[in-house]
């Protein structure tokens, strides 16, 4: 009996000093990226957690979790405790295109996470070494045709968003590319940049600074046309036809365990909207490649679950597969 009122007690302080949603947060939040440092979407990720820092009056610690396509970071967050400390940025890659090209998946991006909101929506960028004999979209498929299976090009996994748009550009153009699955877009720009590798796709807050630089050239950009390159043409410019406009749409957003506190993730969400609406975050998206457009949890979760049942039209199609 005297250990039940020692437990009683125990509890009863604990309580007494549970955090409460409004003292949130009192400790550091770790935030999971899932890409690599010096990657654009690392880039991402530490400016906002910059930004929102002190809307919340908390401290991010970042933490960096690249491989298997975004899986990876993707998972631990989905599996993370529901407390408000781990959050996590995903992109198509890891909440649609992962979900529509394997039934199999570790976790429901639907119903293992609780959406923050979206970010913004970015375009993915087909980049080429300068002496790459091919310019632009339609002399790429020239090149291809004239040697079916003879053009590689690299992406940043097996059912990453790059995977995917290359396999568009297959199936609508008939140029029977072949491609080469890297484990990071870091690691196809250290190749680019070395000669090894001459064709790759690349989020465009990795791409655009390559081709502004000078280091690399713009060939097309998947779906379509991005303000940071508005004179770099896309698949909609070229014909190449993609299975509804809105689906197109290649989406950065937040994200929290599922069962994360309804009010925590609404402060996250309120901090998320005001960074975005920030003219100098604007300014800087658009350096990266990404138009800021914020989308709240219940619609982005709906938009999400649409977006899967879509892809995996195009993943049988293409014949891709991340089981």
């Amino acid at each position: 009996m005297r250990k039940l009122w020692i437990a009683a007690l125990a509890g009863l302080a604990f309580a007494a000093h549970a955090e409460t949603p409004s003292e949130y947060p009192t400790r550091p939040i770790r935030f999971v990226l899932i890409s690599a440092a010096g990657s654009g979407g690392d880039a991402l990720g530490r400016l906002l957690a910059d930004k929102m820092a002190p809307l919340i009056k908390g401290v991010f610690v970042m933490d960096n979790k690249p491989g298997a396509s975004g899986a990876i970071a993707t998972d631990f967050v989905a599996k993370a405790p529901a407390d408000g400390y781990t959050i996590g940025i995903g992109g198509a890659t890891t909440h649609v295109l992962l979900p529509a090209s394997n039934p199999k998946l570790s976790y429901d991006s639907v119903k293992d996470f609780a959406p923050i909101g979206q970010v913004g929506t970015a375009s993915i960028l087909l980049i080429a070494t300068n002496d790459f004999p091919a310019n632009n979209a339609k002399e790429l498929i020239a090149l291809a045709k004239k040697s079916p299976g003879s053009v590689q090009y690299a992406s940043w996994g097996i059912a990453s968003t790059g995977h995917f748009c290359g396999e568009l550009f297959n199936l609508r153009t008939q140029a029977q590319m072949s491609h080469i699955p890297y484990r990071s877009v870091v690691q196809i720009q250290t190749d680019m940049l070395g000669g090894h590798v001459k064709l790759a796709y690349v989020d465009m807050a990795s791409g655009s600074p390559m081709v502004k630089s000078g280091k690399v050239k713009a060939i097309t950009a998947c779906t379509s046309r991005s303000p940071s390159l508005p004179d770099v043409s896309s698949y909609d410019d070229e014909g190449i036809d993609f299975a509804g406009k809105r689906m197109g749409a290649l989406r950065w957003a937040l994200y929290a365990p599922a069962a994360t506190p309804k009010p925590i993730v609404g402060k996250l969400s309120a901090a998320l909207k005001q960074v975005l609406e920030m003219p100098d975050v604007k300014t800087r998206l658009l350096d990266l490649g990404i138009t800021a457009a914020f989308v709240g949890g219940d619609e982005l979760r709906t938009m999400t679950a649409a977006d899967i049942e879509g892809w995996k039209q195009i993943a049988k199609a293409a014949n891709i597969s991340n089981e």
